[in-house]
């Protein structure tokens, strides 16, 4: 796994922290900038193997974070992307999901509940896996209508292929959902049949799976 990693937070503090924490974790920060422009041309020419990216940043606090990595996936396609947010932005969070490569996480601030959660997130998203909290998965699906695939699982798979949303093994997934580690394994398998995805690489048919949930229309 790569352990390089750039940091775009605009808070002193925060973005100290950031890299402080990583660092002790085994990461590589290669950069750790403040603003929008700073971020595009980070991601762009060193290509980190992960980037934390807070949505809001200079010149106008808005949604320049973003917008930038969304630009920088359209530069580089499936750069790592890990987004920490205060709130989900639902239409730029689907955007980052929308071309199917995944190696995407969607956190927010105040759900973070310790250090472990937070590194372990960013090793996910930096192997190429999901890491998206619970609320921002709720928004995703609020709005989604119809799926003719996803709508042949069955409410117990639904739960398993959220879970697996939000990068829980399948180990975590039985804890979880007060299943034995066989039952999910069967739920898993046949979410895969569901969803017509051919027999590859476990890690790459979840993801996948992931991709088709949290884009369905």
């Amino acid at each position: 796994m790569g352990n390089r990693v750039l940091i775009a937070e605009d808070l002193y503090l925060l973005r100290d922290g950031l890299v402080h924490l990583l660092q002790a974790h085994g990461f590589s920060v290669v950069a750790a900038v403040e603003s929008g422009p700073e971020l595009l041309e980070g991601l762009v020419e060193l290509r980190p193997d992960v980037s934390v990216v807070d949505v809001r940043l200079p010149p106008t606090f808005t949604d320049e974070g973003l917008q930038a990595a969304l630009e920088a996936r359209r530069r580089v396609p499936g750069l790592p992307i890990l987004v920490l947010s205060q709130h989900v932005e639902q239409l730029y969070a689907r955007e980052l999901l929308a071309d199917g490569s995944g190696a995407i996480g969607y956190l927010l601030k105040d759900r973070v509940l310790n250090a472990g959660q937070f590194v372990d997130a960013v090793r996910r998203v930096a192997e190429g896996g999901t890491a998206m909290d619970p609320e921002v998965i709720a928004k995703l699906l609020a709005s989604n209508v119809r799926n003719e695939p996803l709508a042949a699982l069955t409410p117990r798979e639904r739960q398993v292929l959220e879970a697996m949303a939000e990068g829980r093994s399948n180990a975590a997934i039985s804890q979880r959902l007060y299943l034995s580690e066989s039952a999910v394994a069967k739920h898993t398998a046949s979410i895969f049949a569901k969803l017509d995805l051919a027999p590859s690489e476990d890690d790459n048919r979840r993801v996948l799976a992931v991709l088709a949930y949290l884009n369905r229309r």
